[in-house]
């Protein structure tokens, strides 16, 4: 059968002047054919790009790239409702925390709505002004408390910063969040797979080979740069023996180290066709939403930074 995947929700989090707006101008300017609904609270401080709005009515821009800005106004579930119910399903939909919220509290809603998969929280964090803004005891607690549940941690700002204030922040969060995978960028510039599973293309069947054995591959892509000029390398697999709900669960608790992200589809016992998603340290297994009956094949794709993601450790479990 042919599955649907579930809508990724991202959520930005990050203290006022990390960098979240730039991120997400950069986000929507290299959509890269995916459509995506970014949702904040204030369109102005987005200024979005005048050769993208396509059109603007009320509480919703919509680009020239098939991406919408949308309004959140007073009532974020709202604003959700009619993303979900828009005509044309989304690739992706994008949230920006205020600069003093918890995103994960935010987050919460891809773990209830069935239509979503949580695919991440992002926090940014400014290398030149981390360590005096957490000297301020007033503005430490909204610096730190974001990281507490963060999939990614992006250090912005990186080429403002001299050497000592740079090493300053990097021992800060090894120190506050050693479980945080962490990326180093300037003006918000971050590989888009690593911001998003929505930008994770599976294999498509043709580009499988099925010998009765299952095929795994492990190549690097040359995408948006990630920090010092590294690559995300990509593992991918089409596997064919049927897995245990449990035995999933139990890998995704504890993934081996440099893992990122898994996104991808195969069958378990309980479920039959089952959809597995991981981003930083949240993961799911869940029944796959049908939306034919089409032959499928079941395909998983692992991304990590490059000389990081642990071949022989996914080799070993998925194969």
């Amino acid at each position: 059968m042919t599955l649907r995947s579930r809508i990724p929700l991202t959520v930005i989090g990050g203290f006022l002047g990390a960098g979240k707006t730039t991120l997400l101008n950069y986000w929507l300017r290299e959509s890269r054919g995916k459509r995506f609904a970014v949702l904040v609270n204030d369109f102005g401080a987005i200024n979005i790009d005048a050769a993208l709005i396509a059109s603007a009515d009320g509480d919703t821009i919509a680009l020239t790239n098939g991406c919408v800005c949308c309004s959140i106004g007073d009532d974020l579930s709202q604003a959700m409702i009619r993303v979900l119910d828009a005509p044309q399903p989304f690739d992706g939909i994008v949230i920006e925390a205020s600069g003093v919220s918890d995103p994960w509290r935010i987050a919460q809603i891809g773990l209830a709505e069935p239509g979503l998969s949580l695919d991440g929280v992002i926090v940014l964090l400014d290398a030149q002004a981390l360590a005096d803004n957490l000297a301020n005891p007033v503005l430490r607690d909204s610096i730190e408390r974001p990281l507490a549940h963060a999939d990614l941690a992006v250090l912005n700002k990186v080429d403002l910063a001299d050497d000592a204030a740079l090493e300053t922040a990097r021992d800060w969060i090894r120190r506050t969040a050693p479980a945080v995978h962490c990326c180093e960028t300037t003006n918000a510039e971050i590989a888009l797979p690593l911001l998003s599973g929505a930008h994770i293309t599976l294999p498509s069947n043709t580009s499988l080979r099925h010998d009765g054995n299952e095929h795994c591959d492990h190549h690097a892509h040359a995408h948006s740069p990630v920090a010092h000029d590294q690559q995300f390398a990509t593992w991918s697999c089409a596997p064919k023996k049927i897995y245990s709900v449990a035995d999933i669960k139990h890998w995704l608790i504890a993934p081996p180290a440099g893992v990122l992200r898994l996104k991808g589809y195969l069958q378990t016992h309980e479920y039959g066709w089952s959809e597995v998603q991981f981003s930083g340290h949240t993961g799911s297994v869940r029944r796959a939403i049908a939306s034919s009956t089409n032959a499928h094949t079941a395909a998983l794709v692992a991304i990590g930074l490059n000389g990081s993601l642990p071949v022989a450790a996914l080799n070993s479990f998925w194969t």
